[in-house]
């Protein structure tokens, strides 16, 4: 039998005024093709299929597409699993008639953990595989609030009701240890060592780290990871892994491989993973430098990318001086090369009295720095930080719930 990982998939994204449209498109066909020439029979999806809760039509239609033409490829199943990005009722809307096609979805989790324990069957109605398709486990899946409750215990709380909620899994796992099937795990979280090319969504309070590799129970072969945009075994554990994104999904991502995931399963055992490189559709590149360094560098790329989608590019430029209309100037340096200026910076020092200032431009803080630096500049206490940064998390996902719904 033959698996493949992959998630983190963002169909829907917008990245800065673009959308990722055609990239997503050239990606998903060659996610097909892979498919069919692998052979392919299992494909594990863990999270954030989607960018926002309410995607746009066009990557809903490629999503519904893609289900329908991996019929052609010979897979027999697909499970895909809810991030904290994705509408868990969206998810969920067509998941009786998905089923029909052997696609089982796993938008949220519910009162009863055996609802993630998936029994995938082959033609003769015989167990191939047992897939615990766990979501991303909002806060009210893993615990009941407490009154006075600190932000390290609530860390805690949710640390440890993730860790029972994989041990249920494995307890209702454990009537197929026998069988001669593999026995897997999914997951959307950040497990401890996992390292990220930028600061990515704080999907829990206090420190990012939900989870440690060694405390997914032993009962499952492989544990399919989603959340860590960066292909990556975790733990030391070859068999705990994230597939990571498959395009990059920001300039920081520019350096990493995109991969997915290949599992190669003999007599029911792990025997191989191998990670299939994507190709690159569309290149990111951040170039830093003075304008003469700039200049020269965007030249270069010009040439680099001709025939391919054109590159898309910020700039920040290094100057202690005042350079007035910098971004008009760079998109009229660029208007008849192969790429497109997406964003221009302006990396300066102000030296006053021998201390120099660093600028941070909005666009490049997310709401939760701007929000920490609020409350900085008004002088609050670590401790009222804590409660604070929790209630704006809260806010943040129910924002993002009802958005979704």
């Amino acid at each position: 039998m033959k698996i493949l990982h992959t998630s983190d998939w963002h169909l829907g994204q917008k990245f800065i005024t673009r959308e990722r449209e055609e990239e997503h498109r050239l990606a998903l066909d060659w996610l097909v093709e892979t498919i069919a020439g692998e052979k392919i029979d299992v494909l594990l999806v863990a999270g954030d299929i989607f960018d926002i809760g309410n995607p746009p039509n066009y990557a809903r239609a490629m999503y519904y597409n893609f289900l329908k033409r991996l019929r052609r490829t010979g897979c027999r199943h697909v499970v895909l699993t809810g991030g904290n990005h994705d509408s868990p009722n969206m998810l969920d809307a067509p998941k009786e008639l998905l089923e029909i096609l052997d696609v089982h979805v796993v938008g949220a989790a519910t009162d009863d953990p055996a609802d993630e324990l998936l029994v995938l069957k082959n033609e003769k109605g015989r167990p191939e595989a047992v897939v615990a398709a766990v979501p991303f486990l909002r806060d009210q899946d893993l615990r009941k609030a407490m009154p006075g409750e600190a932000g390290q215990e609530r860390t805690e709380r949710i640390r440890e009701g993730i860790k029972i909620h994989y041990e249920k899994m494995a307890e209702l796992a454990a009537a197929h240890q026998n069988s001669g099937i593999p026995i897997l795990a999914m997951g959307h979280l950040y497990a401890t060592g996992a390292q990220t090319s930028d600061t990515q969504d704080n999907i829990y309070l206090g420190n990012l780290e939900n989870i440690q590799a060694s405390q997914f129970p032993g009962i499952f072969d492989y544990v399919a990871l989603g959340h860590i945009h960066r292909a990556q075994a975790v733990g030391g554990m070859e068999h705990v892994r994230y597939s990571g994104s498959l395009i990059p999904l920001s300039f920081s991502e520019t350096k990493d491989a995109k991969v997915v995931a290949v599992l190669a399963f003999d007599g029911g055992k792990l025997s191989k993973i191998e990670e299939l490189p994507v190709p690159l559709f569309r290149r990111l590149k951040s170039i830093e430098g003075t304008l003469p360094e700039v200049q020269e560098r965007l030249g270069k790329l010009h040439h680099k990318y001709l025939g391919q989608l054109r590159p898309w590019v910020e700039v920040v430029v290094e100057t202690d001086t005042v350079l007035p209309n910098l971004s008009g100037m760079l998109e009229d340096f660029t208007r008849e090369m192969n790429l497109d200026l997406l964003r221009t910076r302006l990396l300066k020092s102000h030296f006053s009295l021998d201390v120099q200032t660093d600028y941070e431009e909005l666009n490049d803080l997310s709401p939760f720095d701007v929000f920490r630096k609020i409350c900085e500049s008004a002088g609050r206490a670590p401790d009222d930080m804590k409660i604070l940064e929790a209630v704006f998390r809260e806010l943040e996902e129910w924002y993002r719930e009802e958005q979704g719904k």
